[in-house]
């Protein structure tokens, strides 16, 4: 029997241990934490970084020998140890520093600290480390720190996923988002393209003269959008309050008070269904601007994705999924009639209501029989154009049934609809952003409402409440206003190609486990 399929003997198997289980491995960790503990070198502070490895690479990677960079002094670094290799009396330590990582050398004969060796002999993938110590390159041309002092700042107790490639379980993932952003690159670069993106935008509108403010989360009164609320109460008041759904009625408020151009980063809530694109919180960017219109909004809205695109891409073209996306140029724009007779298989009359109501029933959706005629057409575009709606797409020209807040347009539309001055914004079949000629006529704006509250009678409970100060508000004068809402974690799910809402969410909402 040759060597090569000889049986393994049991001399053999004993050289191979067997793996530790999770149980196991807790149990191995924390022994080495009360070591730790005894040697009074547990959670130790008083670490002070003097760069972050993105600095060391970008400051001395040109260096080329060893001699140069020593002589640059002494550095300290810290991170999470993502990689160990021990040679009994030395290692070769990698951390990641936030997205970046970074190789310490640490040898027992060139520690100042006896101690120091301790702890490296301690050391577990996932330990939160610090080291200091001069700049060197290795046999292998890599830029390393030869440790003089290290320390183990904060010990993992639990095993890291298997060379930190991530949880394999998606769920677990948004549970566990800490050990998600340690362990998945891809996570991390979604939360800085994220990050970047907030950032752009709120430096864009600066620059175009906004204001940013900020605005109550607890309403007393269901207003500014067309969602369901969620419910709280005020002990010392004791009276209900809304989580808000949006906050539009409250910057028109301070538009009225002479901030004419106004925008806010925050918080929505809407007490709905959870999908690949609803999270019942959400961050949502709205703005306001006095004596523009809503056509000047598309032009902003084009302006402000394509430079977007440039910042994180450094192109117009996007992939998205499956689908090539195209910001480049002046987009597409479309009034909603326009497109359900371009991109829907509705054949009938849209100025006939009952040959929309028979189109609607045969394709199985839900109706309550007091819909007026812009709620069928928007029904129609709903069931049968978004989807279809792939390139960036500008849809206007809303019926007033469906746009409480938006201005009345002078005439009827073709079919004779009463519509708005109002659009949305569309890429990949999912709405991205709605905005419109603001409504500042009070006694319009006071039919509206109660328009709103025969609704609310009627069974929807996705209306808004009737809103007296809003009313007196508008009656102080709101100047020609338009405004927007662009919904952050959309745009960011399109930005990063991330196919679900919970991806760009560091705590996205979940059932309990």
């Amino acid at each position: 029997m040759t060597k090569e399929n000889r049986p393994e003997n049991a001399a053999s198997k004993k050289n191979v241990p067997e793996p530790l289980s999770a149980s196991e491995q807790y149990r191995v960790r924390r022994e080495k934490l009360v070591d730790l503990r005894e040697r009074k070198r547990a959670y130790p502070h008083d670490f002070h970084c003097s760069h972050f490895a993105e600095e060391i690479y970008e400051a001395y990677e040109p260096f080329e020998t060893s001699e140069e960079l020593r002589s640059k002094g002494t550095f300290q670094l810290a991170g999470r140890v993502v990689l160990l290799r021990s040679f009994g009396k030395a290692a070769f330590v990698k951390i990641l520093d936030g997205q970046t990582q970074f190789q310490f050398y640490v040898a027992r004969d060139k520690l100042a600290d006896p101690e120091d060796f301790q702890d490296l002999k301690k050391l577990d993938l996932g330990d939160q480390v610090w080291a200091k110590g001069q700049l060197f390159r290795t046999k292998t041309g890599e830029l390393s720190l030869d440790a003089s002092s290290f320390s183990i700042t904060s010990k993992c107790l639990h095993a890291p996923p298997e060379k930190f490639h991530g949880l394999s379980d998606v769920e677990e993932r948004y549970r566990k988002r800490y050990v998600d952003l340690f362990s998945n690159e891809r996570t991390r670069e979604i939360f800085q393209m994220r990050s970047q993106i907030v950032q752009h935008i709120r430096n864009f509108f600066i620059e175009k003269s906004f204001i940013e403010v900020e605005t109550p989360m607890m309403h007393p009164l269901v207003s500014g959008a067309a969602a369901k609320p969620f419910l709280t109460h005020h002990n010392t008041l004791d009276m209900p309050l809304y989580l808000r759904i949006a906050p539009e009625l409250y910057l028109k408020r301070l538009v009225v008070g002479g901030m004419k151009r106004v925008f806010e980063l925050n918080r929505n809530f809407r007490n709905e269904g959870m999908s690949v694109q609803h999270n019942p919180e959400f961050t949502m960017l709205e703005f306001y601007m006095a004596y523009a219109t809503y056509h000047d909004l598309m032009d902003l809205t084009e302006e402000l994705i394509q430079g977007l695109c440039e910042k994180l891409h450094g192109k117009q073209k996007i992939t998205y999924q499956e689908n090539e996306i195209d910001f480049s140029g002046k987009w597409k724009r479309v009034s909603m009639e326009d497109a359900v007779t371009e991109y829907s298989s509705f054949r009938g009359s849209l100025a006939s209501e009952d040959e929309m109501i028979a189109f609607l029933k045969s394709k199985s959706v839900a109706l309550t029989g007091h819909e007026k005629k812009g709620h069928l057409l928007t029904l129609i575009f709903e069931e049968e154009v978004e989807e279809k709606l792939i390139q960036p797409t500008f849809v206007t020209d809303y019926p007033v049934e469906v746009s409480p807040l938006a201005r009345r347009a002078a005439e009827a539309s073709k079919n004779n609809f009463e519509i708005t001055e109002r659009f949305e914004f569309f890429v990949n079949g999912k709405e991205i952003a709605n905005g419109f000629n603001e409504l500042n006529d009070p006694d319009d704006q006071k039919e509206r409402f109660l328009s709103q509250l025969e609704e609310k009678e009627s069974g929807n409970d996705e209306t808004t409440d009737y809103d007296e100060d809003y009313i007196q508000a508008l009656e102080y004068g709101l100047p020609p206003t338009a405004g927007q809402g662009i919904g952050i974690d959309r745009l960011t799910m399109l930005l990063t190609n991330s196919a679900s809402i919970r991806e760009v969410i560091l705590f996205p909402q979940l059932r309990k486990s």
